[in-house]
C-alpha cells in the first residue's frame, strides 16, 4: 500500500473481532520493546504449550554469565556499542513468549511501535517511523504483528501498540548550507520555518526534492498522503521543553514534528495530515485486531488534535465491536495537567503520571514516606472525582520503563546497584495499590541495567550481542527466578479477589505498643517498617502490607477499618512471600478501644495479603 486510498476498509471490517475487557483496571500490562525481547532463537525455555522448547541455540542464562561480555575494555565497548543497534527482537520471538507471560499472570502486552523506521538509522526503539503503512523489516511483517496479536488473544491477554502522531522519523533536512549554526545539528527552534534541504534517500541524504512526491519506499515519508509540506512545522528542534509554544511545534530531537492542525481545542482545525494518521491506525486497528493504543508524547501535541484522535478512534473501534478499546497517553507534566488533559482529550487514562514511578521505587526501597505515594491516589476530590474510582481505570502505574525521563541523564533499573531484595516489595506495591499495573519487561528477572543511556535500562532479554547483566548470548526467560514465582503467585491471587483490582484504597496506621497509632514515617532519611494499607470492596476488607527492611523483620499492630472489623472477627493469608503462611489466619483485636487492629509479623523485605475468612 503506498497510499491510504489503497486500504480496502470494507473487508477489514467484515471479520469478528477480539472484544474488549470488561474492565481494563482488572488487567496487568507488560511492556517490552519488540527488538529487545525476543529473537525466537532460545532453548532451556518453556514454550506456549507449557513443553521444553527445542531447536533453538541460546542458551539460558547463569549466575556465572553475568559480566561476561565486559571482562575486558575491547569487550565492554563492544557490548556497549550493540546496545545502540538493532539487536534482533522480531514479532514472530515475542509470539513464541506469549505463555512465558501468560504463566506469570500478563493479561494486557503494551508493545513499542513496530512500524518501519527510517534505514539509514538505527532506531531500533521504533519512535521514528518512515513509513506509517508498514512493519519495520527488522521487526517482521504485517502478517507477524496479526499472529502475535492472536496468540495472544487465544491466550486471554489483550495487546496495546504504541503509536507516534506527534512526529515522524528524519525524514528530510533542514538546510544545512544555509544554517550552519547548528554545528551538526538541526537549528533550533525560534518560532519561525527554516529552509528544508530535501527529503531525505535511503542513505540519509537530503537528495530528493522538498515537496515533491517521492516513488523509493525507502526514502522521505509514507503513504504518500504525507509527502507535502504542509505535512510538517519545519520549525527545528526543541531546546527548551516546557516554553510554550515551543515544546507543541519544535521537531523532538531530529525526529520532524507533524502538523497536526491549529486552533483551541473547541475550535480546532484539524490539518490533512492529522486526517491520514488517524486513518491509519484505524487501518491498524482493523487490520491486527488491536484491543487499545499507547499514545506517545501527548504533551508535544495540541489538546484538539488529541482530541480529534480520540473520537475518531473511538467511534471506529465502536463501529467493529470493541466497546471499551484503550487509549492510555503518555502525559508529562505533574498530575494536575495529566488530569486536566486527560479528561479534556478523551484519553481513556495516563501512563505513569507525576512522580508516581518515583514515589512507588523508593517507598519500596524504604526511601520515602508512605504518604508520599498514597497521597497521589487520595486527593482527586479536588478534580471532582471519587477518590477511589478514578484512579482505579485512569492511571496506568509502573516503576521501571523505557526513557526514565524521572532520572535524568542517569538511568538506572530498580535492581541496579545490587539492589534486589526490595525488588518483591516493588512489585506488590504496584500490583496491589490503585491503578492499572504495568510491569517493564526484565524486572521480572531483577534486570539492573544503569548508565548515561537509555539503552542500558533497554538490554536484550534473549541475549545477543548485548545481553542483560552485561553478558552476550544469554537469554532470561527463566521461570523458575524467585521475582517470577513471586509475582506470578500475587497476580493469580490478585486474579482472584474484585477487591484488590477495584477496591477503595486507605493508608493505615501501624503500632508498636497497641496504644499510640500513626502513619508510619521515615528516621533519619530511612523507612524500616511495615507499611499497611487496606482495599475495601462492598462492605468486606482485604488488607495487604510490605516490609520495607532489607535485612531485618518487622512486626506492628495495623488498624483497620473500626465500622467493618470486630475483635476475634479472623482474616485469611491469601498471600506471603513464604507460601507455607498461605491459609493460615490472624486475628483482629483491639489493643485500644479507639482502635480495631491485627498483629503482623513480616519478614525483610516481603509482603503479604490478608482477606476475610469464609
Amino acid at each position: 500500500m503506498q497510499t491510504i486510498a489503497d486500504i480496502d476498509f470494507a473487508s477489514l471490517t467484515q471479520q469478528a473481532f477480539h472484544p474488549s475487557p470488561a474492565a481494563w483496571e482488572d488487567q496487568v500490562f507488560y511492556f517490552f520493546l519488540v527488538d529487545r525481547f525476543s529473537d525466537g532463537n532460545e532453548r532451556e525455555f518453556i514454550d506456549n504449550a507449557g513443553l521444553p522448547a527445542a531447536g533453538g541455540a541460546t542458551p539460558r542464562m547463569a549466575p556465572a554469565d553475568h559480566g561476561s561480555a565486559v571482562q575486558d575494555e575491547a569487550g565492554a565497548a563492544a557490548w556497549r556499542e550493540a546496545g545502540a543497534r538493532f539487536a534482533g527482537g522480531t514479532l514472530k520471538g515475542a509470539a513464541g513468549k506469549i505463555g512465558y507471560l501468560k504463566r506469570l499472570g500478563v493479561t494486557a502486552l503494551w508493545i513499542s511501535p513496530v512500524f518501519k523506521q527510517p534505514p539509514w538509522t538505527e532506531a531500533y526503539h521504533g519512535y521514528g517511523v518512515q513509513d506509517f503503512l508498514d512493519v519495520d523489516p527488522r521487526f517482521g511483517t504485517r502478517e507477524d504483528l496479526r499472529d502475535l496479536v492472536a496468540t495472544a488473544h487465544a491466550n486471554g491477554i489483550h495487546v496495546i501498540l504504541d503509536v507516534i502522531l506527534n512526529h515522524a522519523g528524519p525524514v528530510f533536512s533542514y538546510d544545512a548550507d544555509r544554517y550552519p549554526h547548528a554545528h551538526g545539528m538541526d537549528p533550533r527552534w525560534d518560532g519561525r520555518p527554516y529552509r528544508v534541504g530535501g527529503w531525505n534517500d535511503v542513505s540519509g541524504q537530503p537528495s530528493l526534492p522538498w515537496g515533491q512526491p517521492v516513488a523509493d519506499r525507502d526514502a522521505a515519508v509514507w503513504p504518500r498522503e504525507l509527502q507535502t509540506p504542509e505535512s510538517f512545522s519545519g520549525l527545528g528542534r526543541i531546546d527548551n521543553w516546557d516554553w510554550f509554544p515551543e515544546f507543541l511545534e519544535g521537531d523532538f530531537l531530529d525526529l520532524k514534528d507533524i502538523r497536526l492542525g491549529s486552533g483551541a481545542i473547541d475550535h480546532f482545525r484539524v490539518s490533512p495530515a492529522l486526517r491520514a494518521l488517524t486513518r491509519i491506525y484505524q487501518y491498524w486497528i482493523a487490520y491486527a485486531d488491536l484491543d487499545g493504543f499507547r499514545v506517545d508524547t501527548v504533551k508535544h501535541m495540541d489538546p484538539g488534535a488529541t482530541r480529534f484522535f480520540a473520537a475518531c478512534i473511538h467511534e471506529f473501534a465502536q463501529s467493529i465491536g470493541k466497546e471499551q478499546f484503550a487509549l492510555i497517553g503518555e502525559i508529562t507534566g505533574g498530575r494536575g495537567n495529566a488530569f486536566a488533559l486527560r479528561e479534556a482529550t478523551g484519553l481513556d487514562a495516563a501512563l505513569g503520571i507525576d512522580d508516581i514511578p518515583d514515589k512507588l521505587e523508593y517507598l519500596a526501597k524504604g526511601r520515602r514516606n508512605p504518604a508520599d505515594y498514597f497521597n497521589l491516589f487520595r486527593n482527586s476530590f479536588e478534580i471532582g472525582k471519587d477518590s477511589h474510582t478514578w484512579f482505579r481505570n485512569k492511571v496506568v502505574t509502573l516503576y521501571d520503563d523505557h526513557d526514565q525521563v524521572r532520572k535524568g541523564n542517569q538511568k538506572a533499573r530498580f535492581c541496579a546497584g545490587g539492589e534486589t531484595g526490595p525488588a518483591a516489595v516493588a512489585l506488590a506495591l504496584n500490583a496491589l495499590t490503585l491503578g492499572i499495573p504495568c510491569l517493564y519487561y526484565g524486572s521480572e528477572q531483577g534486570f539492573d541495567g544503569a548508565g548515561d543511556n537509555d539503552r542500558y535500562i533497554r538490554e536484550a532479554m534473549f541475549g545477543g550481542d548485548f545481553g542483560a547483566f552485561r553478558s552476550r548470548g544469554r537469554h532470561c526467560f527463566d521461570e523458575t527466578h524467585p521475582l517470577y514465582t513471586e509475582l506470578a503467585r500475587l497476580l493469580a491471587v490478585r486474579r482472584q479477589h474484585i477487591a484488590l483490582r477495584r477496591g477503595r484504597q486507605y493508608l493505615r496506621a501501624i503500632s508498636g505498643n497497641g496504644v499510640d497509632f500513626g502513619e508510619p514515617r521515615m528516621i533519619h532519611g530511612e523507612l524500616r517498617s511495615l507499611v499497611a494499607w487496606s482495599r475495601l470492596f462492598n462492605d468486606r476488607e482485604w488488607l495487604c502490607a510490605i516490609n520495607t527492611d532489607p535485612q531485618h523483620s518487622r512486626a506492628a499492630w495495623v488498624g483497620l477499618d473500626f465500622d467493618l472489623q470486630q475483635p476475634g472477627q479472623r482474616l485469611v493469608c491469601l498471600h506471603a512471600s513464604d507460601p507455607a503462611q498461605v491459609g493460615s489466619e490472624i486475628l483482629v483485636g483491639a489493643p485500644h478501644p479507639d482502635w480495631r487492629a491485627v498483629w503482623l509479623d513480616l519478614p525483610a523485605a516481603s509482603c503479604a495479603v490478608y482477606g476475610p475468612a469464609p
